[in-house]
């Protein structure tokens, strides 16, 4: 079985060593490997080589996600709530379209953030992008009050308006029980104006210690890691691609390992 990750850049990404140990303690005769389409019709013919059987699937990353579920015959309600997909599987001449990240998102924050509960609190999300809707679609779906603040505001509208969320601005953050930053760079906010039982939450991995995080923990908040979220969007998704529950392995330390960080 073959199957991997694509995405332009995608040199960078941890999901091939993840998947690696898994597929070495299950005893798979599978491999999982990096795919790097130049362009949007690159990666088109990619998931037509899916239909012809040469794959068995494919996570996808940025930019291809929304392609990703435009191309798919069967969209679960997970990914059209998203907008985007993150997981396709090929069978049969078919591709199925899912989304693992808002079931990430949710293994990060009951493993390194155990004490809360999202159910009615209010929570923000930073960012309109693809990895804010995914965010926002899951603490939605999991009870949260979840408002969006974005520097566009017409952009933070739509994606609201589509998820059936709140825009709000920079003097909501003094409620938030949680802050999620699913920005490309760091987010200009004054921590000292959140609660002191704030979480802090970067969908980054690559520093696992964003200034983010870092500028959270030395005010005593409790902090969430991307790289978290990415071994906890990647188990349903061997699940899907392999047919099998990931083996028991300590998948964070050999990423860890390999981005060259620390525990």
């Amino acid at each position: 079985m073959v199957a991997g990750v694509a995405g332009q850049p995608i040199a960078h990404s941890l999901s091939p060593v993840i998947h690696a140990a898994w597929i070495a303690a299950a005893g798979l005769d599978a491999v999982y490997r990096a795919f790097g389409p130049a362009d949007h019709a690159a990666f088109a013919e990619l998931v037509s080589e899916g239909r012809r059987g040469v794959l068995r699937g494919l996570n996808v990353t940025a930019p291809f996600k929304e392609q990703a579920l435009a191309l798919a015959d069967e969209v679960s309600l997970t990914a059209r709530a998203c907008g985007s997909a993150n997981l396709l599987v090929f069978e049969a001449g078919r591709v199925r379209a899912d989304s693992t990240d808002g079931a990430g998102l949710m293994a990060a924050l009951a493993e390194q953030a155990p004490a809360l509960d999202v159910t009615g609190q209010a929570l923000v999300v930073l960012g309109a992008g693809g990895a804010a809707r995914a965010a926002a679609a899951a603490l939605k779906a999991a009870g949260a009050e979840v408002g969006i603040l974005n520097r566009t505001v017409q952009r933070a509208q739509a994606l609201a308006d589509e998820l059936g969320v709140a825009v709000i601005g920079s003097g909501a953050l003094c409620e938030a029980a949680l802050v999620i930053n699913a920005l490309s760079v760091p987010p200009e906010i004054d921590l000292e104006a959140l609660r002191p039982d704030a979480v802090l939450m970067d969908m980054t991995y690559r520093p696992l210690l964003t200034r983010f995080l870092a500028d959270g923990r030395a005010r005593g908040l409790t902090t969430v890691d991307g790289l978290a979220m990415l071994i906890g969007q990647a188990r349903p998704s061997f699940q899907a691609l392999f047919g099998l529950a990931p083996p028991v392995v300590d998948v964070r330390t050999v990423a860890l390992a390999a981005l060259g960080a620390v525990a």
